[in-house]
């Protein structure tokens, strides 16, 4: 926290990349705050694009030494419209159900994210993927670099 008591602000911005799909994935996020950044990242033999875009944000959350008020930028649309667009809830209230009751993909992460998430005050913000912003390009090229390591 800061002097005023306040939480501390954090721009998060995280991305996700397989090569196959299921593949080798890699995962990227990238925190500012206050003039310093650090990135983290990591891979998975075998893995799928919407994993590590979601392990890229639980990652990128845990990261952070103290609660925070966070920004976290995602091209994912499955990311951002999970939370933003109240699908977790959903799929919390309905056992971890789809709408079509078909069990939730990769619930091990979204519960993870969760626990994450109570430690903070989050807003995820949707990014156009691939175009000129440059920490979502500078998290592509990360996550898919780690792919290259496995």
């Amino acid at each position: 926290m800061d002097i005023n008591n306040k939480l501390r602000s954090v721009d998060i911005y995280t991305d996700g990349a397989c090569s196959g799909n299921p593949g080798k994935g890699g995962w990227c996020a990238v925190l500012l705050c206050g003039g310093s950044e650090k990135t983290v990242s990591g891979g998975d033999a075998e893995t799928t694009n919407n994993r590590m875009e979601v392990l890229a944000a639980v990652k990128g959350l845990a990261a952070l030494k103290y609660g925070c008020a966070v920004r976290l930028y995602s091209d994912s649309a499955y990311l951002v419209n999970a939370v933003e667009q109240g699908w977790l809830r959903g799929w919390q209230a309905r056992g971890w159900t789809t709408a079509d009751n078909k069990p939730v993909k990769n619930k091990d992460l979204w519960l993870e994210l969760l626990k994450e998430m109570k430690r903070h005050e989050v807003t995820f913000i949707k990014v156009k993927g691939h175009a000129d912003n440059e920490y979502n390009n500078k998290c592509d090229k990360i996550a898919r670099e780690e792919i290259t390591k496995l």
